[in-house]
Parts: structure tokens; C-alpha cells; sequence
């Protein structure tokens, strides 16, 4: 952990990545700039529980309150951290429970949501950005086994119950990607994924789920990079109609928006990283994520002159993840905790 000073800042609408298992000066000075409030961990930031803990310290000691760190922590292929992690299932898995049994499927949920928020709690982590609310369409191969089902009710189900026992282990959830990404078949990293669905089709089944986690307390939500012509003309995280009239309008959604990462291909059409950015919080982001390019990163905080606003802050805040009970190396002593490995551990094969 850092000797210097923690410094008194507060948080602000940008979230960036460093580079790698600790944080280098140069990071450090620039997670001081005003507009940071929070870093993502990605897997090269990852050697084991005891160095992820330490570098996660020194980030949440660089300012108070200390800034939100966050990680893409699924299951299945995205599971940023893993040597001496619990290996979790892709959400798909618990899809297919589900068709065999509802309630097994459900208790499951909540276990490997226990498990991960004890996990990444132990070590400090704030969140993850789950779970996906994505349906199963068979058309996406980026979101594919990521999500639970194609049914609504059943990823609403199973959503909720993972949910719980992220909340069990003293972690928000972020759900995602909001209105839905699972009927696109481009894949925004790479491309401009369109979905040519008019918004009673989509509002009919994708934002089923959301709806539902919205009512649970739900405290975060990150919308796609999607294009949904027939709704409207700028991609769900450029659009006021679905951030503000639809998300926090219609479903009564009171936490906080983040954007995709403004470095994916599917972010590009709206011109620089700066008007990126200021798009995006114009639409009603609270916070924009740029990842794995620190050029990008550097020429956003020398052009944004912006802070939270105060209702920004306040959602911020409740990102925080609940205190830690215990560390990592005593986390088998935890009853929950081991009651739920158990049963991830134990869980049914299905096929």
C-alpha cells in the first residue's frame, strides 16, 4: 500500500485500466486527475489473491473516497481472475439447470453469485459488472453462453437469484447490456452491431429482465453498443431516449449508467474520445469506461473539463462494495461463503 497522502477528491466520471500487477508512478498521478473515479482490472492485472488484493489497496489508498474498482468477473471465458480463484460456470449452464429444474437452478444462482462477491470482496474489489441480461438468440457470438436463457422469465429468474448472493457477499450488481445485445450478431468490439427490431419487440422480452433487477435495487446498468435504428438514431449508450425516457424513465431506474468502453470499435461513429465521452454523459451516463489504450486515455482527461454531479456522487457511492468480513486466506472459514462453495463445487452435470 502507498505511504504517500491519500488526497481528498471526489470522484469523478471516468473509469481507466493500468498496465500491470502494481500501480506505477505515472498511474498513480494520473488516477489524482479530477475526472477519474474509478480503474478495471483485466486479467494482466491478476497474479493471484494476495497481489490482486495489494494492488487493489493501493488504488483505493491514492484518494478518499477512495476510487471504485471494478472487473468483468462472469464465469465461463470471462473471468478475469482465476489461479486460485473458484473456476464458475458460463451463465448458460445455469440456462440449462433451469429447463430441468427451476428451483435448483435458482438456488445455484445464488451460490455462484455468493461466491463471487466473497471472492472479489476478499480482495477488495468493489464490483463486477454482472450479471448479463442478454437473451439467448442464437445470433450473437460475443454474448452466446454468457447469458442464461432465451426465455425473459428464466434470465430474469436466475438473474435475481445470482443477484441476491452477489448482494449476500456485500457486492452491487451491474447488469448489462442494456436494452439488450443477444439479438445483434456483430460483436462491438470489433464492428457496429445493428438491431433492426422496432422497440415494442424489444420492450416485449429484452427488457424483461431488466425491469425485474431494476426493482430488486439493482445499483448499476451498462447499455450496449448497439444501434437500434427503428428506436433511435444514435447507439443505446449515445441515447438520451434510451437512458433517460426508457431506463430511468419507464423502469424507474435510479442507479448508476455506465458506458461500454469507449474504445471498441462499436463506440467509434460518434468521432474522438473526447466527443465519445461527452456524448455519453450528455445521453445520461454517470461514468465512461476507456480501456487498454492509455493514448486515448491520456488526450480524454487533458480535454474534459467535468465532474460528477451531485446526483452522480450519490449514486457513485453506493458502488462501494460492503466491508470485507474477512481476507482471502480466511475465506473457508466464512460459513456462507463455504456453503456455497460447496455447493458450486457439487453442482449437477447437465447437458
Amino acid at each position: 500500500m502507498s505511504a504517500l497522502p491519500t488526497k481528498a477528491l471526489p470522484l469523478g466520471p471516468v473509469m481507466l485500466d493500468v498496465t500491470g500487477l502494481e500501480l506505477l508512478p505515472e498511474e498513480r498521478e494520473r488516477l489524482l486527475h479530477p475526472a477519474v473515479g474509478g480503474v478495471i482490472l483485466f486479467g494482466r492485472n491478476y497474479a493471484n489473491p494476495e497481489q490482486v488484493t495489494r494492488l487493489v489497496a493501493d488504488i483505493h489508498a491514492v484518494r478518499t473516497p477512495p476510487l471504485l474498482v471494478a472487473v468483468d468477473h462472469e464465469g465461463g471465458r470471462v473471468q478475469r481472475f482465476r489461479e486460485g480463484f473458484t473456476r464458475l460456470p458460463p451463465m448458460r449452464e445455469l440456462g440449462r439447470l433451469y429447463d430441468q429444474s427451476q428451483d435448483a437452478a435458482c438456488a445455484l444462482a445464488n451460490d455462484v453469485g455468493s461466491v463471487l462477491a466473497h471472492e472479489l470482496r476478499a480482495c477488495g474489489v468493489d464490483f463486477s459488472f454482472a450479471p448479463v441480461l442478454d437473451l439467448d438468440y442464437g445470433r450473437s457470438g460475443v454474448i452466446g453462453d454468457r447469458s442464461f436463457h432465451a426465455d425473459p422469465a428464466a434470465v430474469a429468474d436466475l438473474a435475481a437469484a445470482l443477484v441476491t448472493g452477489l448482494q449476500e457477499g456485500g457486492m452491487p450488481a451491474v447488469g448489462k447490456h442494456f436494452p439488450g445485445h443477444g439479438y445483434a450478431e456483430a460483436d462491438s468490439h470489433t464492428d457496429m452491431p445493428v438491431d433492426e427490431r422496432t422497440f415494442d419487440e424489444i420492450e416485449a422480452r429484452d427488457l424483461e429482465p431488466f425491469r425485474r433487477l431494476v426493482t430488486l435495487g439493482m445499483r448499476g446498468v451498462m447499455p450496449a453498443h448497439v444501434l437500434y435504428p427503428k428506436v433511435d438514431p444514435q447507439p443505446a449508450g449515445y441515447s438520451k431516449f434510451w437512458l433517460q425516457t426508457v431506463l430511468r424513465g419507464r423502469l424507474g431506474f435510479d442507479g448508476t449508467v455506465f458506458s461500454d468502453d469507449l474504445s471498441m470499435v462499436g463506440a467509434h461513429g460518434a468521432g474522438g474520445i473526447v466527443e465519445r465521452a461527452w456524448l455519453a454523459l450528455d445521453a445520461g451516463c454517470d461514468m465512461v469506461l476507456v480501456c487498454n489504450d492509455p493514448a486515448s486515455a491520456a488526450t480524454l482527461l487533458d480535454g474534459i473539463a467535468r465532474v460528477s454531479t451531485p446526483a452522480g456522487l450519490e449514486r457513485l457511492a453506493r458502488l462501494h462494495g460492503a466491508p470485507r468480513p474477512v481476507g482471502f486466506s480466511a475465506l473457508r472459514e466464512h460459513p456462507i461463503y463455504a456453503a456455497a462453495l460447496d455447493a458450486v463445487a457439487r453442482r449437477p452435470s447437465v447437458v
